[in-house]
């Protein structure tokens, strides 16, 4: 393998490659192993009484730059051709409406995840045991929104999106991304 091809299943341990951005529910696939990897660091942090300034950075740094980015992926452009594209017997609502709801506890705890670990970082101290338990819970909300996006939403995204579908999620989520469109080619190139 060529060093500048893309790994579909990497180790989590560094953000989404862009080059997946052709291939969306690959890149959101590999989003979400990143989050799992995340939460595994989450978990490190809240498990132990000496803290990790590095995992508290890598956990920072991803909720800064990344989270916020992919879950508008996913509120803006993949659960609303979902909702266009899949039928009735599909049931795409209620599973849509039960991962937004872990989403969107997760991002209220969010904010309050940001303090501890900066604070933690600016003061040089450890977290507290109800901030390890803090952390825990909000590693639980994103693991569960996690589990039914790749159980029900993606299974059925490849089986209901269209050709042009992918090719405006791909596109939106480039444009969020600063990046540029990709260059049409035919389907002989």
């Amino acid at each position: 393998m060529q060093p500048s091809e893309p790994l579909l299943r990497g180790s989590g341990d560094k953000p989404t490659s862009p080059s997946l951005l052709a291939n969306p529910l690959d890149f959101i696939s590999e989003d979400h192993l990143r989050e799992r990897q995340i939460c595994a660091v989450i978990d490190g942090l809240a498990s132990v009484d000496a803290f990790d300034r590095q995992a508290a950075t890598t956990v920072l740094r991803f909720l800064n730059e990344e989270l916020n980015v992919h879950l508008r992926d996913e509120a803006e452009d993949l659960f609303p051709l979902l909702a266009r594209r899949c039928t009735e017997e599909d049931a795409i609502e209620g599973a849509i409406d039960r991962i937004r709801a872990d989403q969107d506890e997760a991002k209220r705890l969010l904010p309050d995840v940001r303090v501890m670990l900066a604070g933690c970082l600016d003061r040089g101290g450890d977290l507290t045991a109800k901030e390890r338990a803090f952390l825990s819970r909000f590693a639980g909300h994103v693991r569960r929104h996690l589990v039914a996006e790749n159980a029900i939403l993606l299974p059925i995204a490849r089986a209901r999106l269209t050709r042009s579908d992918l090719q405006t999620l791909s596109k939106q989520m480039r444009t969020r991304r600063g990046l540029p469109d990709l260059l049409e080619t035919t389907d002989a190139d």
